[in-house]
């Protein structure tokens, strides 16, 4: 099971769109996805259907260490061959909680429950919905990821808070050496003549040879702006589902095909 963060310390720039998007589409390949709801505001959950603000979540459980078999935590979607581990606000106070405790075992909620063979084998991915900080919940996060996508809007602050996500996977990597920085998304796209320069910009940027490898950050992909897209998280559908010929339905399919070396 290969683990993917999304993750970026700014907001709205399309985490949880792309988490959305990018689970489905590796569920229309034939791969077997796990999400991880790591945001305490939910709209991951809310995607699919299984948002609880009643009870405690089970995100909130599981950052706890409050569980015993994986099957308290997993929930079906409606898609067979994506479920979600959902969250609510209650992962706010598990995630404090966890700050009172000491040493190693803060960082090691999510290993334990990725290590278990009923989770670690029955997923080809799990991905990870990570909130714009860098709290105890998204460190955990870290130590089972293998790589971070960090979606990015096109605007002179794209890069802002790159460097400070860098130095804390470059922190990660004690308890993860394999954990690795994959490279930038850029989301909601449009093609205007300062948009267009600034995604040339991005895109000269991680060619350059730099002295400091944390500062070079590889453009994986563009996903251009769609009212569709904005439509389908009305309606809690992948955009592909709602409207498979938009613009931001087949970058996603690209970018996954791109990914995963496999078309559909």
């Amino acid at each position: 099971m290969k683990t993917i963060s999304i993750l970026n310390l700014k907001g709205g720039v399309g985490k949880t769109f792309t988490t959305i998007n990018m689970a489905y589409e590796l569920y229309r390949r034939g791969f077997r996805v796990l999400l991880l709801d790591n945001d305490k505001q939910g709209n991951l959950s809310r995607a699919y259907g299984r948002y609880d603000m009643e009870r405690m979540a089970p995100a909130s459980r599981l950052l706890d260490g409050n569980w015993r078999e994986v099957e308290e935590l997993i929930f079906h979607t409606d898609y067979e061959g994506i479920d979600i581990i959902p969250s609510n606000l209650s992962l706010l106070g598990a995630t404090w909680r966890l700050t009172a405790e000491e040493g190693e075992n803060q960082l090691l909620r999510y290993g334990d429950f990725m290590k278990r063979a009923e989770v670690y084998g029955s997923y080809d991915y799990c991905i990870i919905d990570n909130p714009p900080d860098v709290g105890l919940n998204v460190v955990n996060s870290l130590t089972v990821t293998d790589e971070v996508i960090v979606p990015v809007k096109v605007d002179e602050w794209a890069l802002e808070g790159l460097d400070i996500l860098a130095d804390q996977i470059e922190d990660a990597r004690q308890y993860n050496p394999g954990l690795k920085l994959l490279g930038v998304l850029i989301t909601v796209y449009q093609n205007t003549d300062g948009e267009a320069a600034g995604r040339e910009w991005l895109e000269k940027q991680a060619e350059k040879e730099q002295i400091s490898v944390k500062r070079v950050y590889p453009v994986l992909g563009t996903v251009r702006y769609s009212r569709k897209a904005v439509e389908s998280t009305f309606c809690c559908k992948p955009v592909y589902e709602y409207s498979p010929r938009c613009s931001a339905a087949q970058d996603y399919k690209r970018f996954v095909t791109w990914y995963t070396g496999i078309g559909r």
